[in-house]
């Protein structure tokens, strides 16, 4: 019988990887340490469980790069994207899911695959030589004593940065007199009408005190040891962003455009929009609302959003520590620790930013894996796809010096060989990385 393959971690990136290995034949050994041991943020014991936002972001696979990902995720079998489409709710041009759901489905599916093995309980420390080939893939809330252990495994300081949570409110509770249902410009996306979002506006006076607040209420206190740590930037604390200057948040979360109030006919100052969270749409969640403010200020605070005066909470925003790899400097092109190849990283420890890009490295570690299973070398992605310019970036295309999360963007892709600019080099890219992904899923023989 063939030995078992172990993968550390039961995120989206460990589930994505299980998944696929055992549907290449490869039995698989999946290691989960909730509920065991809890992480600060997460709140279930479910495999794929999504701690900040509900949302896989935009869908739209011709001028966004994370719908390229989300495109070629699908075309490779994603079960990540399988469950998403099939668990998504109402999110404009987005690909936003029912997250109990979407858990419950990828805990199902991975679970009771026939060559999966689900183990609860902590990996403390590096997973032991007779394990063989290993991927680790748990996250950027990786346990203190693997953690540790990679630390002294590569002499090398792993990088960190604070991530904060968007609080979630009942939606009986909205005041509907005043906000409304729209999307930036009446833009369907999946599951979605064009009114997938409920809009809080605001008035300058309104807007100016509300700031007043966030700037002015209580924060979570950092450790000492913590002061130094950066944040991804994006994935700001809605406070730290308050902190930049007045017109951060109108240029951010908060920006107005798309939108007109139907109470007063006009454009607000600036916005607050709320997305459907469930999907019976009895939760809504504060878009880009991650927050440090403590809990009692982020009731009082959030309260004074016009439409949310009455509002119940039912989950309040925070703030937790997450760490990864400079993998730049650790990881060689199949994602291979370079001081202990028999170890495969995957997922946001190896610093790549968001759920979908997540998944994307947890499919890439384990199709690497199968084909060393099967005798054959890994095949890289192309690099004009969105796959192989994810790839790129953490395995080297980032300069390890200055080495930081990235969500996949157009930006890290080759350039074009025709000078295109705008939405048409957009286009061009994504038409680009759409054909190649097809090359590459053809056999090559």
């Amino acid at each position: 019988m063939t030995d078992p393959f172990h993968i550390v971690g039961g995120g989206l990136a460990g589930s994505e990887a299980a998944w696929q290995l055992a549907e290449a034949g490869v039995p698989v050994v999946l290691h989960e340490m909730r509920p065991l041991r809890r992480t600060e943020a997460h709140a279930t014991d479910r495999l794929a469980e999504l701690v900040c936002s509900n949302s896989l972001r935009s869908d739209d696979a011709e001028f966004n790069a994370v719908g390229v990902l989300h495109a070629e995720l699908r075309r490779l079998g994603s079960l990540i994207l399988a469950m998403a489409d099939r668990h998504a709710v109402p999110a404009g041009g987005a690909l936003a899911v029912d997250r109990d759901a979407f858990a419950e489905a990828v805990t199902a599916a991975v679970a009771g695959h026939p060559l999966v093995t689900l183990v609860r309980g902590e990996v403390a420390g590096l997973p032991p030589p007779e394990w063989g080939e290993v991927i680790v893939a748990t996250g950027p809330l990786t346990s203190p004593a693997l953690a540790a252990a990679i630390q002294d495994l590569t002499g090398a300081e792993s990088l960190a940065f604070f991530d904060a949570i968007a609080p979630i409110v009942h939606a009986e509770t909205i005041d509907l007199s005043k906000a409304w249902f729209q999307s930036r410009y009446d833009k369907p996306g999946p599951s979605g009408s064009g009114r997938d979002y409920i809009n809080c506006a605001f008035d300058r006076e309104q807007y100016l005190a509300f700031l007043d607040a966030l700037n002015a209420g209580p924060k979570m206190a950092f450790r000492d040891w913590e002061k130094d740590t950066p944040y991804f930037e994006g994935c700001l604390p809605i406070e730290e962003m308050a902190a930049r200057g007045a017109d951060t948040l109108r240029y951010g979360p908060m920006k107005p455009v798309g939108l007109t109030d139907p109470h007063t006919g006009r454009r607000p100052y600036a916005v607050v929009q709320l997305r459907q969270d469930n999907a019976l749409a009895t939760l809504y969640n504060l878009v880009g609302f991650q927050t440090k403010l403590l809990h009692a200020a982020q009731v009082q605070v959030f309260r004074m959003i016009p439409g949310l005066e009455q509002a119940e909470f039912a989950r309040l925003g925070g703030l937790h520590r997450n760490t990864f790899l400079n993998s730049p400097r650790l990881l060689d092109p199949t994602l291979r620790l370079k001081v202990e190849p028999r170890l495969r990283f995957a997922g946001q420890i190896t610093g790549c930013e968001g759920y979908v890009e997540s998944t994307a490295v947890g499919l890439l570690a384990a199709r690497f894996a199968a084909a060393e299973r099967r005798g054959e070398a890994p095949r890289l992605p192309p690099p004009t796809t969105a796959l192989g310019a994810l790839l790129g970036h953490i395995t080297g295309g980032a300069e390890a010096e200055i080495f930081q999360p990235m969500n996949i963007n157009f930006g890290l892709f080759p350039p074009l060989s025709e000078a295109v600019r705008g939405r048409a080099r957009k286009q061009a890219l994504a038409r680009r990385a759409l054909t190649d992904i097809e090359a590459f899923c053809r056999p090559s023989f």
